[in-house]
């Protein structure tokens, strides 16, 4: 009898074993960037801009905590420079996720951000996984998300050429797995057409907000609706690696 309550006594154990926390921690530029409502006020009440990472907690579990560090305008060298990244690197812990986004600011002119593709980008690419490799934590790469630009047959137009291919270069080498977003999200596009398509960007009538009388059109940044689309393109290419963290995606 006693042994029969000891038997039991483990099974309920581990029945209510407590299921494993999981940290994920994401860098990157605007696109992907939380955006508070400090930041939104000062457009005026209801202002859309979002950032894709900014729309993924309800796709995970409850199990799940997103640390969303992605900085606007910032590019891999940067985030960087700026001591983002030093903050970042010193909380990932053995087990944690860390997400990686960089491309739309690295192509900018100006010394403070530019990257060459080939040269100093795919260093930075390479040494953020490094680094999230020697913490045993899971380094995840995306290609940036496209520019709704398309041609006159109704394709998109790739804006960032090599910037891509070298995420997927780094990703090889250095056996990251590689989402690669931007070619989600061009085909997305290209399925929903040049304008319908506008919902997913900021593409606002002049008169909505008093801060933009003649209204705006801006085919980089997301709208909230547009950021939710991109986080489950995002999430369910999640769900198709092999990697642990499928298991806490709904």
């Amino acid at each position: 009898m006693k042994k029969f309550g000891l038997i039991l006594g483990l099974i309920c154990l581990f029945s209510f074993k407590q299921t494993e926390e999981i940290h994920i921690y994401s860098i990157g530029d605007s696109t992907m960037a939380d955006y508070r409502a400090s930041y939104l006020d000062k457009f005026g009440k209801g202002y859309p801009i979002r950032g894709w990472m900014q729309l993924t907690p309800s796709l995970f579990t409850e199990h799940v905590h997103i640390h969303n560090e992605a900085m606007s305008g910032r590019s891999s060298k940067s985030f960087r420079d700026e001591g983002f990244w030093s903050k970042v690197i010193q909380q990932v812990k053995a087990g944690d996720y860390v997400f990686i986004q960089f491309g739309h600011n690295d192509a900018k002119p100006d010394t403070a951000r530019h990257t060459e593709p080939y040269t100093t980008f795919k260093q930075n690419i390479e040494r953020y996984v490094r680094e999230v490799q020697a913490k045993k934590a899971y380094p995840i790469l995306f290609t940036s998300i496209p520019h709704r630009k398309f041609d006159q047959e109704g394709h998109i137009v790739d804006t960032h050429g090599a910037y891509l291919t070298v995420v997927g270069e780094v990703a090889k080498l250095t056996h990251t797995p590689l989402i690669d977003l931007h070619a989600l999200v061009a085909a997305f596009l290209e399925k929903t057409g040049p304008e319908q398509s506008k919902k997913l960007f900021l593409h606002i009538p002049p008169g909505k907000f008093a801060s933009l009388p003649k209204g705006k059109k801006d085919d980089t940044h997301l709208s909230e609706f547009g950021a939710k689309c991109v986080a489950g393109l995002a999430v369910s290419a999640l769900k198709e690696t092999n990697l642990p963290l499928r298991a806490y995606i709904k």
